[in-house]
């Protein structure tokens, strides 16, 4: 036989050191598990008591800071003294109220009429209403300043006997303006106030325009009985003349 004597390792020695190395791997794998598995719980841990730890990637959104507001105290300046009792007071003494006059318009400007009603003087008048002194006058359009030039009219009031408001009278426009025919217009005292409790206004074009004595202006009842004359008047193509002001007196 040869120096060196070679054993065979039998089958059953082979599965026994196959055995031996994957028990040896199955340890350590086991180990790694239980290392990863003791860092995540550490973790978890850590992010159970600080959830602005730097291992938790989902952090909650920071709360804001609470501002306390002052607490407002009722104050006693609105409270009452302890005896206070009301006071009697006078009983109110009645006063008498004057009615309302009429004032008239600072400027005046003359008016044309139409030459066959020229009044008679110291005739008795044959209407209930006569112009007030002053009447017609020419002013600014005042009461439309966003229209301007953009506007002509006629406008007042009419004045009862007593010197308060005559309200409920009809006013009526006609004639021509200018070169065309003018369609009647109707207005009623009263319903226009800025120019007196009585007051009323009638629109006549959109522009300034030059006639003379072809327009008239009359007050009427609902059964288009006259109670005044015809007033004939003049309008101008002037925006410094666009509302022409008339005024009504009843005089009996």
């Amino acid at each position: 036989m040869d120096a060196f004597d070679f054993r065979e390792e039998t089958p059953q020695q082979n599965r026994r050191s196959r055995r031996t190395d994957t028990s040896l791997v199955w340890n350590i794998l086991t180990g790694i598990v239980l290392v990863i598995a003791a860092c995540i719980a550490l973790a978890y841990l850590n992010i159970l008591i600080n959830p602005y730890a730097f291992v938790n990637p989902f952090k909650p959104p920071t709360m804001p800071v609470l501002v306390a507001s002052p607490t407002i105290t009722p104050t006693s300046r609105n409270e009452l003294p302890p005896t206070w009792t009301p006071e009697p007071t006078g009983e109110p003494t009645a006063t008498s109220t004057p009615r309302p006059t009429a004032t008239p318009l600072p400027t005046e400007t003359p008016f044309s009429l139409n030459p066959s009603e020229t009044p008679t003087l110291g005739a008795t008048p044959a209407f209930s209403f006569v112009l007030q002194q002053g009447s017609p006058q020419t002013i600014p359009n005042i009461y439309h300043p966003e229209l301007g030039c953009n506007w002509m009219g006629v406008a007042g009031q009419a004045i009862a006997l007593n010197g308060g408001p005559a309200t409920g009278l009809i006013v009526q426009v006609g004639g021509r303006l200018g070169s065309q025919v003018f369609e009647s217009r109707l207005s009623l005292t009263g319903a226009v106030t800025q120019y007196g409790q009585g007051g009323y206004e009638i629109p006549l074009a959109d522009k300034a325009v030059d006639s003379k004595g072809t327009l008239w202006i009359q007050l009427i009842d609902v059964s288009n009985q006259p109670f005044s004359d015809k007033i004939y008047f003049d309008t101008y193509a002037d925006c410094q003349k666009n509302l022409i002001v008339i005024n009504f007196k009843q005089v009996k």
